[in-house]
């Protein structure tokens, strides 16, 4: 059966599932498991065995992206201790004088940070919430630029988890190199293009639709924070730092180019390989970790004698 018309079920099930229980990490279990019952051709036992295995084999092939991910959040977590973030939002405040300007900025700097999209929300919803909170946009509103920025942009960049992620599923025997591959893809990935057109037009225009349209007129009228995210901001960790608008600049800086600097050596630059057959050589999630963790060191020294 997994080889039959019955193989778009799986999806279709996490989809459904996901818009009508809104817990999207169950919905995906629920897919796995009956993608498996499928495979299995619909032995419960061996679905369960089939389901597990599965997911040992993925981690274990992912597991320098997990860590990278994991170097990413302590980035973030120091980068917002110091007092870098807070600093640069005072900055913005002082400087943006519109809702479009302060949409625009955080679309800009969800496209700088384009290492990886989880870092990438965290770090500009974390720098540009009180800025948007200033012209009183819509959480949901800041929610949509962060995330139809983040996702797209490193889909679409050379050097990302997402291009590591995609490059690791090739087989071993494949005739063309993940990043090579990779590039290709990037001008038939029609959801990003579009989805970066869109954004930019709602950004310009000032225009919302359905659900988006209501939450954003009723801000207007009336500017409110959801109780949930409210309580959320409370618990947050003050900063405790005096860090500057430099110390959050400098640590994304030292983290793309050791990224990239990363991909140049795993690929064989020190051996004589040309730039581009680096590129083309190269382990992108061996390279992502060594730039992460050059970053996270980068970083504590940068933040220790404050």
């Amino acid at each position: 059966m997994e080889q039959t018309v019955w193989s778009v079920l799986p999806p279709v099930i996490t989809i459904v599932l996901a818009l009508w229980t809104k817990e999207v990490y169950m919905s995906l279990i629920v897919g796995i498991f009956s993608g498996a019952m499928l495979f299995t051709g619909g032995n419960v036992l061996e679905a369960i065995l089939t389901l597990f295995a599965v997911m040992e084999e993925k981690v274990g092939g992912n597991v320098n992206i997990l860590v990278f991910l994991v170097i990413l959040g302590i980035l973030v977590a120091a980068i917002t201790k110091s007092g870098a973030t807070r600093a640069y939002g005072e900055w913005a405040r002082s400087v943006i004088k519109g809702k479009r300007s302060a949409l625009g900025l955080t679309s800009l700097l969800g496209v700088v940070i384009f290492i990886d999209d989880y870092f990438n929300c965290l770090t500009v919803g974390t720098v540009m919430r009180p800025v948007t909170d200033k012209f009183k946009i819509a959480r949901a509103k800041l929610a949509y630029i962060i995330d139809a920025t983040a996702a797209p942009i490193c889909i679409i960049a050379p050097v990302s988890s997402w291009a590591a992620a995609v490059g690791s599923s090739l087989p071993e025997d494949s005739s063309i190199d993940g990043f090579s591959l990779f590039l290709q893809t990037i001008p038939f990935n029609l959801y990003a293009i579009l989805t970066i057109v869109f954004m930019a037009f709602i950004i310009w225009t000032g225009r919302d639709f359905a659900t988006m349209g209501k939450t954003v007129r009723s801000n207007q009228k009336q500017f409110s924070i959801p109780s949930e995210y409210a309580e959320a901001v409370k618990e947050e960790r003050k900063p405790t730092g005096n860090g500057k608008i430099l110390d959050l600049i400098l640590p994304l800086l030292v983290l793309i180019a050791a990224c990239v600097y990363g991909m140049l050596y795993t690929g064989g630059i020190h051996d004589g390989a040309s730039v581009a057959a680096a590129f083309a050589d190269c382990d992108s999630s061996k390279s992502l970790v060594m730039g992460s963790f050059i970053a996270l060191v980068f970083t504590g020294f940068l933040s220790l004698p404050q």
